[in-house]
């Protein structure tokens, strides 16, 4: 075998064993951030969730203010009382 040869069988070896590596991280939801650690996709999907439920929250709030035959000062007290919480 010649060098070249043995160069282009480590290369190979290399190559599929990355790729092997790769399919198995994503069939188990494993990633890695921008550090290079492993990280779990379970815990980022609870997070994104729950951001997601608190956001929706909001949207009814407020769309329950738009909605409501209001005078404008009082309209205007309530936006002021959320933007204190």
């Amino acid at each position: 075998m010649s060098f070249w040869t043995a160069i282009v069988v480590i290369v190979a070896i290399v190559a599929v064993t990355e790729v092997m590596k790769a399919k198995h991280r994503a069939r188990h939801g494993i990633t890695t951030d921008h550090m290079g650690n492993e990280k779990p996709l379970m815990r980022e999907n609870t997070e994104l969730k729950r951001e997601i439920e608190d956001l929706r929250e909001r949207v009814k709030v407020l769309e329950r203010i738009a909605t409501e035959d209001r005078d404008t000062k009082r309209l205007s007290a309530e936006i002021e009382s959320l933007r204190d919480k």
